[in-house]
């Protein structure tokens, strides 16, 4: 009997290890892909069993978070939706995050392991700590005034501080409202589907996401390259520049839409915006030496974060010598975004530095202690502190004198460039308005803001748009918030 007795309990040990063995497997081992699988929905409902962080503007939230009483606990909420989209993105339950809600999501819902206590504190207690805030660079007025402006056209608005690179002001129009994907169910896929149905593409970010031929506007960056290569030493000397400009190896003309560009300097063809000067220009800078300048100012660049990822701005890096001559006046394969031309206007403003652009100032606990700061630094030396100089007193002269004076501001210096920028099977389509613009308060040290606006309005005629007409009373606007302070 004793021996059927040792038996048995020789059995229920091994049992017992083997109980043991495939509790540590599951728990040790194969935890992360239990954790990860999409039939586990663990995650999901913790995920969601408190409030998220908020995302902050002008020390005011906003976005907020609601309890729906359901197993997914809390819902994401916006105020002024529409207005912020373009910098807040949306937290969905079902579509996930965008925006800064993505790029800060460790922060906001609390899993970040700077949020915790103690280093690893998360890891051993498998613990989450309340949601984090993310404090913005966005200024509120001049949100505002830049959504406003666009009167809900098809449009952009990057708004930048050159000395520090913050951005303070990001809008894009059309625009949506992100609670309308926040939770689950019918309404949320309905609204989903009728977003991505629209032809105005409201959820597209066409602040950062989106590239436009620069057109005129990227005549800036022309400039820039051909006194820092010292094809032009004189601003003001007459360029060998015929009219018209055949286009290198072809018959091709290039046209002028303003008059007087015969053989006229860069600060004449900058302020009346000639295309033959500008074209004939970058191809005397060269592939090569385009190629280097545009980098500096961020063209061709797949890594730039603001957080959120940057769509690409191109310049290509191989061309024939006619492409060259288009793409050196925004035409041809070259775009950009609205935020890279504010950083072009930015880089002349700050004396040729270029700061990096960010959006995020910092992020703090639940309690406002900060976790992380951003800060300032530099991204490039876009130029020359003397091309700079010079580049600043052009686009003074474009305001006061040329084609920019819509965009002139009382009691302040104020530079732009305007630009329509053609595009579509041999030019067809219905031209977008551009203007870049950076303002400096009378007295102050420093430039206070550098702009970028386009406009692409189907409804208008090639006449009525125009960057001098649709886009520099919006950049004035934002100039005149900025000011402010």
């Amino acid at each position: 009997m004793i021996r059927y007795i040792r038996r048995a309990a020789a059995f229920c040990l091994l049992l017992l290890v083997a109980l043991l063995v495939n509790a540590a497997r599951i728990q040790v081992f194969e935890a992360d892909e239990l954790d990860d699988n999409s039939a586990n929905r663990r995650n999901t409902i913790d995920r969601y069993d408190q409030p998220r962080g908020d995302i902050l503007v002008g020390g005011r939230s906003v976005t907020g978070s609601k309890d729906t009483g359901e197993q997914l606990a809390y819902e994401r909420t916006y105020r002024n939706g529409p207005l912020y989209a373009p910098v807040t993105g949306y937290a969905s339950q079902t579509y996930g995050t965008t925006l800064i809600e993505h790029a800060e999501d460790g922060i906001l819902s609390g899993t970040d392991p700077m949020l915790a206590p103690l280093p690893f504190w998360n890891e051993i207690t498998r613990d989450r700590q309340p949601g984090g805030d993310a404090v913005t660079t966005i200024k509120d007025s001049m949100q505002r005034a830049a959504y406003e402006g666009l009167g809900g056209r098809r449009g952009a608005v990057a708004a930048v501080e050159p000395t520090t690179g913050k951005i303070l002001a990001l809008v894009s129009t059309p625009s949506y409202d992100p609670g309308l994907l926040s939770g689950t169910g019918s309404s949320v896929t309905d609204a989903w589907r009728e977003l991505n149905a629209s032809t105005s593409q409201p959820m597209l970010n066409r602040a950062i996401r989106q590239t436009y031929p620069p057109g005129s506007t990227f005549k800036i960056v022309t400039a820039a390259a051909a006194l820092d290569a010292e094809v032009v030493t004189d601003p003001d000397a007459e360029t060998d520049t015929p009219s018209p400009y055949v286009l290198p190896g072809t018959s091709t003309t290039l046209p002028n839409e303003a008059s007087g560009c015969e053989q006229a300097s860069l600060a004449e063809a900058i302020r009346v915006s000639c295309n033959t000067v500008m074209a004939h220009l970058g191809v005397e800078v060269g592939l090569d030496g385009m190629v280097e300048a545009v980098g500096k100012f961020g063209f061709n660049d797949t890594g730039l974060k603001i957080p959120s990822g940057v769509a690409k701005s191109n310049f290509d890096t191989e061309m024939s010598d006619d492409q060259l001559a288009l793409s050196s006046i925004g035409q041809f394969d070259t775009t950009a975004t609205p935020l890279q031309m504010a950083m072009v206007a930015s880089a002349v403003a700050n004396g040729g530095e270029l700061m990096y652009p960010h959006l995020v100032d910092r992020t703090t606990t639940h309690s406002g202690s900060t976790v992380h700061t951003t800060g300032s630094r530099s991204y490039h030396r876009a130029m020359n502190p003397m091309t700079a100089m010079r580049l600043r007193q052009m686009m003074i002269d474009v305001v006061q004198d040329g084609t920019g004076t819509n965009a002139a501001i009382d009691g302040a210096t104020v530079g732009g460039k305007t630009g329509t920028a053609q595009h579509g099977v041999d030019n067809s389509g219905t031209p977008y308005a551009w203007f870049i613009s950076w303002a400096q308060a009378e007295g102050s040290a420093r430039p206070a803001v550098a702009v970028a606006v386009v406009v692409e309005d189907a409804a208008a005629d090639r006449a009525d748009i125009s960057g001098g007409g649709s886009a520099a009373p919006i950049a004035r606007s934002v100039m005149e918030e900025a000011l402010k302070d």
